[in-house]
């Protein structure tokens, strides 16, 4: 799938990392459809919709994001974590989502986000 167009949810708390994400998805054809830098902030997001993946960290202000994983995993849109610890800590659950390591490169963004949208399909 390609990757031209798709809205993305961008969850990230530190402003430098979120502007370097979000010029790579201009990059890679996405649009930036939102940006959420609290747990709380990106349970609103996930309520009022209008994208077609979220990119979540991991740890906001020393809060984790599962929740709003959870909410996403229930609306049936597709995500993925970012991390500079990889996959270490995530829950059982997520343990088969994609996760974008920091600091983050353009092809790694879009392996994750072409396989969550595939995922989906």
């Amino acid at each position: 799938m390609g990757l031209e167009g798709v809205r993305v949810l961008l969850v990230e708390d530190e402003s430098l990392i979120a502007m370097s994400v979000e010029d790579m998805l201009y990059d890679l054809g996405c649009t930036l459809a939102a940006t959420a830098a609290s747990v709380d902030e990106a349970m609103e997001k996930v309520v009022e919709g209008g994208f077609d993946f979220a990119l979540l960290d991991i740890n906001l202000r020393g809060r984790e994001v599962f929740p709003v994983a959870d909410l996403l995993a229930e609306r049936g849109v597709p995500f993925a974590f970012a991390s500079g610890y990889g996959a270490a800590g995530l829950p059982p659950e997520f343990r088969d989502r994609a996760v974008v390591s920091k600091p983050f490169k353009m092809n790694d963004l879009s392996v994750a986000l072409s396989a969550a949208l595939d995922r989906k399909a």
